[in-house]
Parts: C-alpha cells; structure tokens; sequence
C-alpha cells in the first residue's frame, strides 16, 4: 500500500485544526502552517504549495540554499526556524523572509552588522526562542534572559520582534507539552502588558507534527510541520 500523498496528509491537518479551533473557540485562520522541509526533495515542497502552503520552513542554510532557487519565490515565505550560527546571518539575511530562533544578544548584534553590510532596509520579522524544558540540545533563551533580550533587539531598526518560539518536550508528555506552551502563552502576555518601545508580540511558533494539536488548543499561531506534511524524511538527492 502507498503511503497517503501530501495532498491526503494536508486534507488531514486542515480537518483536525478545523475540529480543534471549533473546540475551543478559535478562528482556524488565525493558525498558519510553516511546512518544514528538511530532508525534502523541491518537487515533494511543490506538492504542498499547491495545496495551499505558503510558508517553506528549513533547518539548515546550507540544504536551503540548494533548494530556494528551484522554487517559485511569489508568494512564498521561507522561514528559518533551526539554530542559526552568526557566519550564517548573511544567507540567512538574503534567502529568508522570516527568523524563528533569535535566542542570544550576539546573534542580534550579528544581524544588525549584516544587514548595514548588506544595505537592507526592511525589517526581519524574528520571533525568540525561547527554552522551556531545560534541555541545552533544544536551543531558546531561558526566562531569566528573555527580557534583557526582547529589549536589545528592539534598538535595531533591522528587527521586527513579533512574538516567541518554544520546542516541546520529546518524545510528548501531554501534561508537560501543555504547561509547557501554556507557559510561552503567559509570557507573551506578561511581556506586553510591560510595553517595550516598539514591541508587540502577536506570534507563539508552537507545536509540532508531535503536538501541533494541543499547541492550538494553548494558543499557538504558527506551527511547525514537517513528518505530518510529508511522511517519513526522505533523502535529499
């Protein structure tokens, strides 16, 4: 038997969010999708631009780089959402529209050299990450930080701080992944109440192929979606 097509798997995913926003009192348009395709051949990406998605997630600039120009660019929004390295920021800078993973001051100060370098005068859309379940493998700024580090990045023109990233727990514990996204919610909503110049945070990236539902039930925004879209990983050629 075929494994399902992405078409099926995507018809899948719109079903359940549909049923999950009901639930609980969502608008379902409030939920965007970032497909990420890491491990994913161009033609297997353009199977899910044709169903609708619009935003291509990747962990890696260097397989980024490899396929960003074998896609259509209108319309598309790519997303970086792995660790970003600071010898990376300028591809990072030039290929993508949006960063999931600024989690420490040199990284923003490495952006803000690039981007003078680079002479760019829009604004990155960034989201924090931000470490909730303590383990150093999964990247993201503990808590202690968070603000100290949502007020750097506001100083510099080049960032557009719109709201937090987190990594649930693996493999998922649903009492854990809840407290843990229920927590990257409270925060979005303790940091706004303190009014940082030219901050407000309006995105939580939450949930994965894992855990995406119980991230939409806590309040996600954007979630993050790879396996669920395309099956097991294949092999990049």
């Amino acid at each position: 038997m075929n494994p399902p097509s992405v078409k099926e798997n995507l018809e899948k995913i719109f079903s359940k969010i549909s049923k999950i926003c009901h639930k609980v009192g969502r608008d379902e348009s409030e939920i965007k999708i970032v497909a990420v395709t890491k491990g994913q051949s161009p033609e297997r990406i353009l199977e899910a631009v044709e169903c609708g998605i619009v935003r291509i997630g990747e962990n890696r600039i260097q397989e980024a780089l490899e396929k960003i120009p074998l896609l259509p660019h209108q319309g598309l929004e790519f997303h970086f959402v792995g660790q970003l390295q600071t010898n990376k920021v300028k591809q990072m800078l030039l290929h993508f529209h949006y960063l999931h993973s600024l989690d420490r001051i040199k990284l923003v100060e490495a952006i803000h050299a690039q981007a003078l370098k680079l002479n760019i005068e829009s604004r990155l859309p960034v989201l924090i990450q931000v470490n909730l379940t303590g383990k150093e493998t999964q990247g993201g700024v503990d808590e202690q930080r968070l603000v100290p580090l949502i007020e750097r990045a506001a100083r510099y023109p080049e960032l557009d701080v719109r709201g937090l990233m987190t990594i649930g727990p693996y493999p998922v514990d649903e009492r854990e992944t809840r407290r843990v996204f229920r927590k990257l919610w409270e925060l979005k909503e303790e940091i706004n109440t303190l009014k940082i110049p030219g901050v407000y945070l309006c995105e939580l990236s939450m949930g994965m192929s894992e855990d995406f539902e119980i991230a939409i039930e806590e309040g996600a925004t954007m979630i993050r979606l790879g396996r669920a879209i395309f099956g097991e990983r294949s092999t990049l050629k």
